[in-house]
């Protein structure tokens, strides 16, 4: 049976914290402008002493700010602090100047304590096998008591197969949000109308004759369309990501770059609000897998916490990454999340594995 990591919280009946100081604040000389000796948060949870209580920061994000609003500490991005806002200062996270930085608050010991060992990061020789055990146990767990977002790349529907595991899951109830850029939906859409992604069959892999025409013929059917429900609805779209997305009544969040045909519509072309958008949900993620997509992965990854406030209590915030690079997928290590994983696979393979074990061979 399936078991959250236990959240251990500090002491703060123990020094140093009952004779730590009040945390500091400077107000902010103007909007979007925090003042100097400002405090960035972490991933980690973080508590502050405010009026001779210990609060903890319930909603984090790392490199951002926090403004003490009434007795509560809220993260705020610097785009989002206001003139006159009471800003904490101070560079000091061990409680000696009212702020604390719990990294070991899921901290368990396992494995060996020896100075040197071989295999201790993530390449192409390591071993997955008890990886995805754990994450279909999360998965099936996040299911029914969490909130769950996919991080996609086009590479996911430029698969037959993967695309329609991926659709799978979303149709099964294993994804809350989705999150990818134009090209993820344009070439699910193709794939629909084509049987092909950029031009190629997503099957035998070769390429069609005036291929390079039908992403773009997919566009143009669905910005006429005017959304993509509506696009759906009017050529019976009932397979793909996409069309899954609009069945289970999932988000989709398409945040556009500055390289997108079209784009679709309902692509978020301002960055800033495509962020927004995306922080909305990070903000009650429980877990999160990223596949194939080093920008999205790192751009989620960066407003992901590690740790969730739920009715439940505090737990940690799963964190998987899924690439056929190994930079790409260690990026999230270097982060520092308190509970980040790295599968060093095709990602064809990893979204067809996670379907059949969950879906297809229950």
């Amino acid at each position: 049976m399936f078991k959250l990591p236990e959240y251990t919280a500090p002491d703060f009946d123990q020094a140093p914290f009952i004779t730590a100081p009040e945390v500091k604040t400077a107000s902010a000389p103007e909007d979007g402008v925090v003042p100097e000796n400002f405090y960035a948060t972490s991933i980690y949870p973080e508590y502050f002493k405010i009026q001779g209580q210990w609060v903890l920061a319930r909603e984090s994000r790392m490199d951002c700010v926090v403004v003490i609003k009434g007795a509560t500490p809220c993260v705020l991005e610097f785009r989002n602090v206001k003139a006159g806002d009471a800003v904490v200062v101070g560079r000091t996270d061990d409680g000696s100047q009212g702020i604390f930085s719990h990294a070991q608050a899921f901290k368990t010991t396992s494995g060996t304590n020896d100075t040197f060992a071989f295999r201790t990061s993530y390449s192409r020789e390591s071993a997955f096998s008890g990886d995805y055990d754990r994450l279909y146990e999360v998965l099936r767990h996040d299911r029914e008591c969490g909130t769950i977002i996919w991080v996609l790349g086009p590479a996911v529907a430029f698969d037959h197969d993967s695309r329609k595991a991926m659709a799978s899951l979303i149709k099964n109830g294993y994804a809350d949000a989705v999150f990818a850029g134009n090209a993820l939906a344009t070439h699910d859409l193709e794939s629909h109308f084509f049987h092909t992604a950029l031009g190629q069959d997503i099957y035998s892999k070769c390429n069609c004759p005036g291929g390079h025409y039908h992403h773009i013929e997919t566009i143009n059917r669905a910005r006429a369309c005017g959304s993509l429900k509506n696009l759906v609805k009017k050529y019976c779209i009932r397979d793909g990501i996409v069309a899954a997305c609009v069945a289970k009544d999932v988000p989709l969040v398409l945040a556009g770059s500055i390289r997108d045909d079209g784009p679709l519509p309902g692509v978020i072309s301002d960055v800033y609000a495509a962020q927004d958008i995306m922080r909305s949900y990070t903000r009650r993620a429980t877990t999160v897998i990223c596949l194939a997509t080093q920008l999205h992965t790192i751009a989620t990854g960066n407003m992901t916490p590690s740790y969730q406030v739920t009715a439940a209590g505090i737990r940690p915030v799963y964190f998987y990454c899924a690439d056929i690079s190994e930079f790409v997928a260690n990026k999230l290590r270097d982060r520092g999340s308190l509970s980040s994983e790295s599968f060093i696979t095709n990602i064809q393979d990893f979204v067809v594995n996670v379907e059949r074990h969950l879906v297809s061979h229950r």
